[in-house]
């Protein structure tokens, strides 16, 4: 009777636990844009004509992302609110080029090296996007709003630690960018490889 009381127990307090970073699991995916060319320097001019436009800049791959939650805001005794759990819905989408040929042997190897260092360098992006996600998990669930029975004015509160993330993961993929594409940098080193390579 004990132990099962303390099973009871242990499991209510498992359910009431803040859902955690390791509730959720990224979904992430990779589109394609087509590319042509029978040597590096032909395939890098038919990126800069066809990669996915960035304002008036067009780039040679690029990470996207989709972000949905599942909160659960409950009204508390004293008349607080407080956020209990926080599930995302997280996909992430990554826009690499393709050749749409089948490349000849010397430019194939050209182009494994490239692809596969630029899809490296998406990735980078991808672990900062769900990095925000569990930074935005730790700093709202388990925030309580005093004086708010009807859980409006926590939503307001949460639009700080919202936004703080935000521009702290964009911040982080603007010098990751700026890191990789300067002289020496290993985007830089790809695009040159790829170029000079064949």
């Amino acid at each position: 009777m004990k132990t099962t009381l303390r099973a009871t127990l242990a499991l209510a307090f498992l359910l009431s636990l803040p859902a955690q970073a390791a509730d959720w699991k990224a979904v992430e995916k990779t589109e394609t844009y087509a590319v042509t060319g029978t040597t590096g320097m032909e395939l890098y001019a038919s990126i800069g004509a066809k990669g996915p436009l960035l304002g008036q800049t067009r780039a040679i791959a690029y990470t996207t992302f989709d972000l949905k939650w599942s909160r659960d805001y409950r009204p508390q005794p004293d008349g607080s609110c407080t956020l209990v759990s926080g599930k995302p819905w997280l996909t992430i989408t990554y826009r690499l080029p393709k050749p749409s040929r089948t490349l000849p042997a010397p430019l194939a190897q050209n182009w494994k090296r490239f692809i596969t260092g630029m899809t490296a360098h998406e990735k980078v992006h991808g672990d900062h996007i769900k990095e925000m996600v569990e930074r935005i998990i730790a700093t709202t669930v388990g925030v309580n709003v005093p004086d708010d029975a009807g859980c409006r004015r926590i939503r307001e509160v949460l639009q700080q630690p919202l936004a703080e993330a935000s521009l702290e993961q964009r911040a982080r993929s603007n010098a990751f960018d700026r890191e990789e594409m300067s002289p020496g940098g290993n985007v830089h080193g790809l695009i040159l490889e790829l170029v000079n390579g064949g």
